[in-house]
């Protein structure tokens, strides 16, 4: 594999221990039906509990591994089919087969031959015509397009607002004709593919051009309100998509050199859109867009502020700010910046009491002492102190950045990530007393077993009385930490500590790491926990989930012979063979116990 490194381990830290398992079960089962590697993407089918095989997509980048499956799986890291396919992947490479790239595929392809391929398949599939065109059209419409010679200013080209229709109309019946119990589950891909085009708009607006930002926008919109109904709307991506909409519009009319005329015209649209949903429970999605298009930049308060810096308890409004006033802030400012309007920025911005954006700001014009001095004096919040210390410490001011960032940590509300990201920086610039006093408070706020091995690497000599303190401190937020307490007590081979943590939980994965320590040590425990989670499984009649309850049964058999209970264990199994005596899927497990 490319980079990074696959192995068993760098799997098991992008799942949890039960997908992993299950995973490794499919995988040895003969489950992934086939897979396909181009370059570093690579496809594969697994079949699971649909009739249809589940599609697993992995590519590889510079960032690591981006893996997607088509399974309803949403529990944290990756599904037990992706597991599957990673480790098919590993360990039989030669069931891999192996595809030319895209990039090798088309790289001796002369100019004619190129419009030739691209031509035939748009013509066998359509939605890549549509999907070429947009294309097309951003590379050739953007004003910074690197392949267009430098040619001298010239009328603004504008998009073709049909294409970027016809685009988002087919991603919003791709699903027409699924069954609902199918579709359901790929109703986030299809907000997803709308998202991309979205994007598109987003390229215009950061590079300055917002009148074709606007006309992308309004296809979109204009597509998106009338089709989002044919969408199962319930798990909430459909409707939430329509924020991120908004924030495109808001930055698009700001950026956009329109006359009061035009931008009054874009209000009435967007408060028409606003209406068409607001039966649905979708309400002030367009809120801050069209105050941006009734005020522009031309509002006299907004222009007092921005030309002299006046500042009134209302910032840049006439009367009491209305509930989108900081996000219509955050996007003007966002447009000052693009245009480096820097002046006009830092005005807006502590008017508006954006004092994260001011003093970043101020330390990008070098301005570090004033950023430092007046963050001391106004930071009140653990999130503002970090982007802060993170802003001074991308400028090479590293003393600064760690004095900031330790005085964020003398308040309530500090936050672990605060803490945590000045331990290592202290550590990094050799000033341990500061890192230990951070990694104390990060424990102390969010407890985990690297946070408490972290404390134990700073404390030196000082370990024995620090960990006195943190252990009786974990023992106070057992049960609020239930994972941090059993991994730190069964690193410290405190198993009846472990053991009182995780009787506060129902995690499958915590109790089975405790009672896998604690067969050995305190196996009548070990024998209740283990037989307790299979019984449940079993109850259920779950037939997926048998092979998850032989395993508990394996441990729970492990546990009667460390206590020298072996016909104990032989009673109950034979006791329950004949309750489940009916579960044909179920028996063989069993028998295979004796």
């Amino acid at each position: 594999m490319s980079q990074p490194s696959i192995s068993e381990t760098f799997i098991r830290q992008h799942s949890t221990r039960q997908s992993y398992e299950r995973g490794r079960d499919y995988y040895l089962s003969g489950a992934v039906l086939s897979v396909t590697r181009r370059g570093e993407q690579i496809q594969a089918e697994v079949s699971g509990s649909d009739y249809l095989p589940y599609r697993v997509d992995i590519i590889f980048d510079e960032s690591g591994v981006n893996a997607l499956c088509t399974c309803p799986y949403d529990w944290g890291g990756w599904c037990k089919h992706i597991v599957a396919v990673l480790l098919t992947c590993l360990h039989q490479p030669g069931q891999v087969e192996e595809r030319p790239s895209v990039e090798r595929l088309i790289a001796n392809l002369n100019r004619r031959q190129m419009q030739a391929l691209l031509l035939r398949l748009a013509k066998q599939q359509p939605n890549l015509a549509d999907l070429l065109e947009t294309e097309v059209q951003r590379l050739e419409t953007l004003p910074d397009a690197p392949d267009r010679p430098q040619t001298a200013p010239q009328r603004k080209a504008l998009v073709d607002t049909a294409a970027f229709r016809r685009r988002v109309r087919a991603i919003l019946h791709s699903l027409d004709g699924m069954r609902p119990s199918a579709a359901y589950w790929r109703v986030g891909a299809v907000v997803g593919k709308v998202r991309q085009v979205l994007a598109q708009a987003w390229d215009f607006i950061k590079a300055g051009d917002g009148e074709n930002a606007i006309r992308i926008l309004e296809a979109i919109t204009d597509e998106y309100v009338q089709g989002w109904l044919a969408l199962d709307a319930s798990d909430g991506e459909v409707g939430e998509f329509f924020f991120e909409l908004g924030d495109a519009w808001t930055e698009a009319l700001l950026t956009a050199n329109l006359s009061a005329k035009e931008r009054q015209t874009w209000a009435d649209r967007l408060a028409c859109w606003q209406d068409e949903i607001a039966d649905y429970g979708i309400e002030d999605v367009f809120d801050a867009a069209r105050a941006a298009a009734r005020q522009g930049w031309d509002a006299p308060a907004l222009r007092r502020v921005l030309e002299e810096g006046i500042i009134t308890p209302q910032g840049v409004w006439e009367r009491d700010p209305p509930w989108y006033a900081d996000d219509l802030a955050r996007a003007r400012l966002n447009v000052l910046e693009r245009q480096q309007r820097y002046a006009e920025y830092l005005r807006l911005a502590r008017a508006e009491g954006q004092r994260q954006q001011y003093l970043t700001m101020l330390v990008h014009l070098g301005r570090i002492d004033e950023a430092v001095t007046e963050g001391i004096q106004q930071l009140t919040s653990a999130k503002e102190t970090l982007a802060l210390a993170r802003a001074l410490q991308a400028e090479g001011a590293i003393d600064e950045a760690l004095r900031i960032a330790e005085h964020g940590l003398q308040w309530d509300d500090i936050t672990a990530a605060l803490a945590r990201w000045l331990r290592a920086a202290a550590r990094k610039a050799g000033q341990t007393e500061r890192a230990l006093a951070a990694a104390i408070a990060a424990f102390q706020q969010d407890p985990s077993r690297q946070d408490y091995l972290a404390v134990q690497d700073l404390a030196g000599q000082r370990w024995p009385e620090i960990r006195a303190d943190l252990l009786a401190s974990l023992r106070q937020k057992g049960v609020r930490y239930p994972s941090a307490s059993v991994e730190i007590f069964l690193h410290e081979g405190m198993i009846d500590e472990a053991i009182a943590a995780v009787e506060e939980t129902m995690d499958g994965d915590l109790v089975e790491s405790v009672v896998d320590a604690a067969i050995q040590a305190r196996p009548q425990w070990a024998i209740h926990a283990a037989r307790r989670q299979a019984e449940s499984i079993m109850e259920a009649g779950q037939a997926r989930y048998y092979p998850l309850a032989a395993r508990w049964l394996e441990k729970a058999r492990d546990a009667y012979r460390a206590a020298g209970q072996e016909t104990a264990w032989q009673a109950y199994l034979e006791g329950i063979l004949r309750r489940h005596a009916r579960k044909y899927k179920l028996v063989p497990l069993l028998k295979a116990l004796r």
